[in-house]
């Protein structure tokens, strides 16, 4: 009789492990509903609009300089080896945008901008023009990341080009809202020649924001401007290009967080003696209406390697060189 009770025990066991099983199988995940934490925020057409001129500019009007800043550091990843820090930096996004209407997609708007990104020394927080490469030996020129423009490249509308309303969702955590997004970058690398799809040369890399907003500066639709945004930003990327890391094996790996102000004295001190003493123009952003192509931190580096090579080109033949 004992055996027959801890058998029909040990089968009882065995039934609830497997119904145990499928239950945990059939429950939602958190990856499985967007809303598992938090009660999504969502608007579309014309109050989608407000709400994305809001998270872009600041505000619903035109032509007001709204700035972004960011602080953080910046780490090797490099296989067989500890990570390391190997720069610390600030930077600032200037902005405003324009309003746009259009006869069939109704109301919009354009952002224009243009951003700085210095790099420091990880331990005395100074400004570091040459950088000797730990892994080479080589002393490099830094080029800090300056890019004018980064503009959106169409304007966004209350309808969308297939004809549906725009539709903006943020999460909503009690008195907070959250954008939160990843952007994944794939594309010809401007430094690369142009047989990257037989031998690769591609940009590879992922930017991760999260921007966290006062949820009553979006809910009352009266608001034309948002009192404060503060950011968390990651990417992960390959070697900078002015590193010459060549084929090096590793990524890179950026934390920041930041925050944006239309308040001008809000600027650092330390950001604004870099504004004032190298990048004045960054100050103010471009003009509206600017069509220019967007700068990134190849097309920069590129440039910069081209006039430098035609310095020392010059330089060669003044003095008689080969």
């Amino acid at each position: 009789m004992t055996c027959w009770i801890r058998a029909q025990a040990s089968r009882q066991r065995l039934r609830l492990a497997a119904l145990a099983s499928v239950l945990l199988i059939a429950m939602p995940t958190a990856s499985a509903a967007d809303d598992f934490l938090s009660a999504p925020a969502i608007r579309k057409g014309s109050e989608a609009l407000q709400w994305s001129a809001k998270l872009t500019c600041g505000t619903t009007e035109s032509g007001v300089t709204r700035y972004g800043m960011w602080e953080g550091y910046l780490y090797s990843r490099a296989p067989g080896e500890k990570d390391r820090p190997l720069f610390a930096v600030i930077g600032i996004n200037t902005r405003q945008c324009e309003r746009h209407a259009d006869p069939v997609r109704g109301a919009g708007y354009r952002s224009i901008s243009r951003e700085i990104m210095v790099y420091l020394d990880p331990t005395t927080g100074e400004i570091i023009d040459t950088w000797k490469n730990p892994w080479t030996g080589e002393t490099v020129q830094v080029i800090h990341a300056a890019n004018d423009p980064v503009n959106m490249r169409q304007p966004t509308f209350e309808k969308m080009a297939n004809g549906e309303p725009l539709e903006v969702t943020l999460r909503h955590y009690g008195d907070t809202l959250v954008a939160s997004r990843e952007v994944p970058l794939f594309y010809e690398n401007p430094l690369a020649g142009g047989y990257q799809e037989y031998v690769g040369g591609t940009y590879h890399a992922m930017e991760i924001f999260n921007t966290y907003y006062k949820a009553a500066d979006f809910l009352d639709a009266r608001k034309i401007r948002i009192s404060e945004s503060k950011i968390s930003w990651q990417r992960i990327s390959g070697w900078l290009p002015w590193m010459k890391m060549r084929d090096r094996p590793g990524v890179m790996i950026f934390n920041a967080t930041g925050f944006s102000t239309f308040d001008r004295s809000q600027i650092s001190p330390k950001l604004l003696n870099v504004l004032e003493t190298r990048y004045p123009e960054y100050l103010s952003p471009p003009p509206l209406g600017d069509l220019r192509p967007n700068e990134t931190t190849w097309t920069v580096t590129k440039r910069w390697i081209d006039e430098h090579r035609g310095k020392a080109g010059k330089t060669d033949k003044t003095s008689g060189g080969h």
